[in-house]
């Protein structure tokens, strides 16, 4: 992809750093952000999706949703910054990133291109300079490659080793069971290893499943995961924005319902943003976050109660491509006021 110039401005442009601001408030934000609250009611939980108010409430309006040590990005979302003759290197952009306020990095590969070849543990490096922690990565996982693959992660520090696509292709039932079963073997190295895998679903996984003569199941290869992982071998991180594209494709679900039967099965979840689009066969297009329809302060008020340890991944696919409000197109620029409108997000 092409690079952008448009500058982002960095740490020292602005009065004080907003890293270092949060690293001193960090101890009470989490109290804050842990606290027990109501939560909203089972009716107004399931209404069709509500744009975010314009005016996001200030820190008195409630308790902090996604605690300010837990703000991470998957990389895709600034792929464009590691790509092409341009590359401005994962150096820079560890420190961009961290100066916006990023405490947590999923990785979306492992190069820089042009700006010259680097190794795992030069890239461990650069985290640990910019106080930045991986989280974990999206690859692509098959018996042959998960030993090399759990070893970069444990070079990296990473907790968790999962996919971006789809374990399995098509439809077919028996398959995905048998995806899930070779992802459980998978699974036994990787705790082995001190790593968890996890899964990354797009819409597809909400379909229905079909038998051997392509007649549709009655369940879902959400379903059929949910049931076949171990769920001590393998985890789950929901992309929320294509949960709501699937909800509005096969409809019958409501994505909050899936996080909150076992929170502790969705360590991490996609922070992404759509904005409701009727022409659309997905019925939302992906926005930078805060600018969408996708009711976030209120799914994540119903898991804040039992949530467990959960890292919220911010994404967009074309931050390098589109920008709201009129603001210049530069995937760090929709970085910066993505984490401003995740941080403000209170129950």
């Amino acid at each position: 992809m092409s690079h952008h110039t448009h500058g982002h401005p960095t740490v020292s442009a602005k009065p004080m750093s907003r890293r270092n601001l949060l690293q001193a408030l960090a101890a009470s934000s989490v109290a804050v952000g842990l606290g027990a609250f109501a939560a909203p009611t089972a009716a107004s939980a399931l209404a069709a999706p509500a744009a975010l108010p314009a005016a996001l409430p200030t820190a008195s309006g409630g308790a902090r949703l996604v605690p300010v040590n837990r703000i991470g990005i998957q990389l895709f979302t600034v792929r464009d910054k590691l790509s092409g003759a341009g590359s401005i290197g994962f150096r820079r952009l560890f420190e961009e990133l961290s100066a916006i306020g990023y405490s947590e990095v999923e990785f979306a590969g492992y190069t820089q291109g042009g700006a010259g070849a680097i190794t795992p543990a030069e890239i461990r490096q650069l985290l640990d300079d910019n106080g930045l922690r991986a989280v974990g990565s999206h690859t692509t996982l098959n018996p042959s490659n998960i030993d090399a693959q759990l070893a970069i992660a444990n070079t990296l520090g990473m907790q968790f080793l999962g996919q971006g696509g789809a374990i399995a292709s098509g439809r077919s039932d028996a398959a995905w069971v048998a995806a899930s079963q070779t992802w459980n073997t998978m699974g036994e190295k990787a705790k082995a290893a001190g790593v968890k895998l996890y899964t990354h679903t797009h819409d597809g996984e909400w379909n229905w499943t079909t038998n051997a003569d392509g007649s549709p199941t009655t369940r879902r290869p959400y379903d059929v995961m949910w049931d076949e992982f171990d769920p001590d071998l393998v985890a789950f991180e929901m992309d929320i924005y294509w949960a709501y594209v699937g909800r509005h494709k096969y409809p019958g679900f409501e994505p909050v319902e899936w996080l909150k039967r076992d929170p502790r099965r969705f360590p991490l979840v996609h922070l992404k943003d759509g904005k409701l689009n009727g022409a659309s066969a997905n019925g939302y297009d992906i926005i930078e976050f805060g600018a969408g329809d996708i009711p976030y302060a209120q799914i994540l008020s119903e898991l804040q109660r039992n949530r467990g340890q959960r890292y919220g991944m911010y994404e967009q696919d074309n931050a390098g491509s589109t920008a709201a409000g009129g603001n210049p197109v530069n995937s760090l620029g929709n970085a910066d006021r993505s984490y401003d409108k995740i941080a403000a997000l209170r129950g």
